[in-house]
């Protein structure tokens, strides 16, 4: 989401404008599933395929992460198969789809369908599942406070976080996806609202967890992440397990962000978005987006065969016991 002010001619995407530090280092929030090593030395090619994951101790039902390096974009409403199309001759290789949540911007999502994942899948697109639930009660957008989080962050987090895991199915998104909850900016200054809204994000991840899937994160550099990264170094647990952070540099800067240490949310679970509100045509095909560069999770799309019509399997699903609440 659009996560600061807008970049005048900013310049259009690049391949590769930084690197990935040299050796192993832990990840924060570590993802469920381990994905398949990278060459730090090699391009960011924007037309390469997703990489299957291995996953060496995931569970015999827990499918393997797939995982993208390249450009990425994200716009408000899901663009039509035209667009989509047209927009393969374009650098980008995945997309940003804000499938659920109260608090989206454009909440319709007309394109949005089973059949429309399943067509862009099809094309070679990769997914970027974004939900944009319950905001920080001192969110800085005026428009995102009507969504403010209530008196009880844990529990609406838990069933928030159930309510994005049933958003995802319906669209045929499987299991070991990751989902991305966008958090917008809030008040840096006010503690108790960083600490609600940290309760919310930490029982959401829970319960997103719990389900099966990857629970990611998206929010400013300055005040959602930096407050996340703050919780990583204090040893916080159920934290977000991909971090996608907005500072509006104009030029990826994915493993710089002087707000993560070198060793936070690596190795391939980090997404920069480095350019908002700039429009970009490909195919004689206009969009108003916002850029990204990406080495994380992308979804996994259900065969439409295995999803009878658009309804995914709830065996697909894991068991699992209800979820005890934590502070």
């Amino acid at each position: 989401m659009l996560a600061g002010a807008a970049l005048a001619g900013a310049p259009a995407p690049a391949g590769a404008p930084d690197r990935a530090p040299a050796g192993p280092a832990p990840a924060a929030g570590p993802l469920a599933r381990a994905t398949a090593p990278l060459d730090p030395t090699a391009p960011l090619d924007p037309a390469a395929p997703a990489v299957p994951a291995s996953a060496p101790g995931a569970g015999a039902s827990a499918p393997a992460l797939v995982h993208y390096v390249g450009q990425a974009f994200d716009t408000c409403e899901a663009p039509s198969l035209t667009v989509m199309r047209a927009w393969r001759s374009s650098p980008y290789g995945a997309v940003g789809i804000y499938f659920g949540g109260r608090g989206r911007g454009c909440p319709t999502q007309r394109e949005l369908t089973p059949a429309w994942v399943t067509s862009v899948d099809a094309m070679g697109w990769r997914l970027l599942p974004l939900f944009v639930g319950s905001q920080a009660p001192c969110v800085n957008a005026v428009a995102k406070r009507p969504f403010a989080i209530g008196s009880s962050p844990v529990s609406q987090g838990t069933r928030e976080g159930g309510e994005a895991v049933r958003a995802a199915q319906a669209l045929g998104l499987d299991v070991s996806s990751p989902l991305y909850l966008d958090i917008e900016a809030y008040d840096q200054g006010d503690a108790g609202c960083a600490a609600t809204t940290l309760s919310f994000v930490r029982a959401w991840n829970r319960e997103v967890s719990r389900l099966g899937y990857v629970p990611g994160y998206y929010s400013s550099a300055d005040t959602g992440v930096q407050d996340i990264e703050a919780a990583r170094r204090a040893g916080t647990q159920d934290l977000p397990a991909v971090m996608w952070f907005a500072r509006w540099l104009g030029r990826s800067a994915l493993y710089t962000e002087p707000v993560l240490r070198p060793e936070a949310w690596t190795p391939h679970a980090r997404i920069h978005q480095y350019a908002g509100n700039v429009s970009e045509a490909y195919g004689g095909r206009r969009l108003d987006l916002d850029r990204n560069a990406m080495d994380a999770p992308v979804a996994r799309v259900v065969p439409a065969a295995a999803r009878g019509g658009g309804i995914p399997d709830p065996d697909r699903l894991p068991d699992a016991a209800p979820p005890v609440p934590r502070p």
